[in-house]
């Protein structure tokens, strides 16, 4: 499995988790990223990325340039007035739509910000209809957010991992660590958290702070494979008053029920009866369920629990080439393996069609 981990030990910002992010690409796909975003920006923000060293470890800072000022500056008339546009929340969606973006990234952008208004909301008492964002603010946010959906798009991690919470917490140092977008951006595209898995990694970044602390103010990325595997539970019965079709029947309830798999296995009983053990694995949030489909549909007076942890090969789908049509092949790897079927009613099909043998169509697969 692909995994993305997050180690946002000193919070989080957008520039800091796009750095992280731009980071993990080599130079031709980092380079176009920055065509990719300011031409999708057009000119309203125009971001950069260049080479950072912060407490003896190199990474990338970027900034977001706006009229000629960088992310984080006031921005002021010539009289030297702080001047500010406000813009809602439909201004920023009217605006993102409005962008040549894949409509993953669009929606993605969209769900983010929704987010930041509904906090916002919360915060100040109103409706989300009615929050507002200085206009320079709101471009850079648009910027970082747009830099994160766009590079998740293009790294695709199949899983996002990240410290449980979002860090928050008053210490040594005085300044605010983990910001709104940086917030909204880890609580969107984050589906676990935990503690770091266990990877073999393939590529490691660091998106660098715009301040300086005592210790390194960075995202760091990790990029690699984590093998599938999970805590799973298996409950038992023996049984030895059953009929094959009601036993069949069980089965055919406990895979509705959320079974990840079911069997049986013939075994000796007390006084030398013939009996069944029928086992039942499942994941454990299924356990309850699962057990009270057993004594439903069982005549078991008891059941056993026994916990497992399941290792599996990565699973997928291809597409293979026959002289006849296409086939589907299923692939599996993993732990140094590689493995392939060809989808059964697929050559059956084909054999049945052409007069062939199923040997004859798999020995033209390409």
């Amino acid at each position: 499995m692909r995994v993305l981990y997050l180690d946002c030990g000193m919070g989080a910002a957008g520039d800091m988790l796009t750095a992280a992010l731009l980071a993990l690409l080599d130079k031709d796909e980092h380079d176009q990223f920055l065509r990719d975003i300011n031409a999708a920006l057009g000119g309203k923000a125009v971001v950069t990325a260049e080479p950072a060293v912060k407490c003896g470890v190199q990474g990338l800072h970027v900034h977001v340039v706006i009229n000629g000022e960088e992310e984080g500056h006031e921005h002021r008339h010539h009289d030297g007035e702080h001047h500010h546009h406000h813009t809602g929340i439909k201004e920023i969606r009217e605006l993102i739509e409005s962008l040549p973006l894949s409509d993953a990234v669009r929606e993605d952008a969209l769900q983010i910000f929704n987010s930041i208004a509904r906090a916002e909301s919360e915060v100040h008492g109103t409706d989300m209809e009615h929050i507002h964002f200085h206009e320079v603010g709101s471009i850079d946010a648009v910027a970082d957010v747009l830099g994160v959906c766009l590079l998740m798009e293009k790294l695709a991690p199949e899983l996002v991992v990240a410290l449980r919470g979002i860090p928050w917490y008053e210490g040594e140092i005085k300044s605010e660590l983990c910001t709104p977008t940086g917030a909204a951006l880890l609580r969107w595209f984050v589906n676990s958290w935990q503690t770091a898995p266990v990877l073999r990694v393939e590529t490691c970044g660091y998106g660098m702070g715009t301040k300086d602390f005592g210790q390194l103010n960075a995202v760091r990325a990790l990029l690699g494979d984590m093998e599938d595997e999970e805590d799973l539970y298996v409950l038992a019965c023996n049984l030895d008053d059953m009929t094959g079709e009601e036993l069949g029947f069980a089965q055919e309830r406990l895979f509705e029920a959320g079974a990840l798999d079911v069997w049986t296995a013939p075994i000796g009983m007390k006084k030398g009866r013939p009996g069944v053990l029928l086992s039942v694995l499942c994941r454990p949030e299924r356990t309850h369920e699962l057990t009270a489909c057993l004594f439903k549909h069982t005549t078991t007076l008891g059941v056993r629990e026994d916990y497992v942890r399941r290792y599996t090969l990565r699973r997928d789908m291809r597409t293979a080439d026959t002289p006849w049509g296409p086939v589907s092949v299923k692939t599996a790897s993993g732990y140094g393996v590689t493995r392939e079927k060809p989808e059964y009613e697929d050559l059956a099909k084909i054999a049945r069609e052409n007069n062939l043998s199923l040997r004859e169509v798999k020995e033209k697969i390409k």
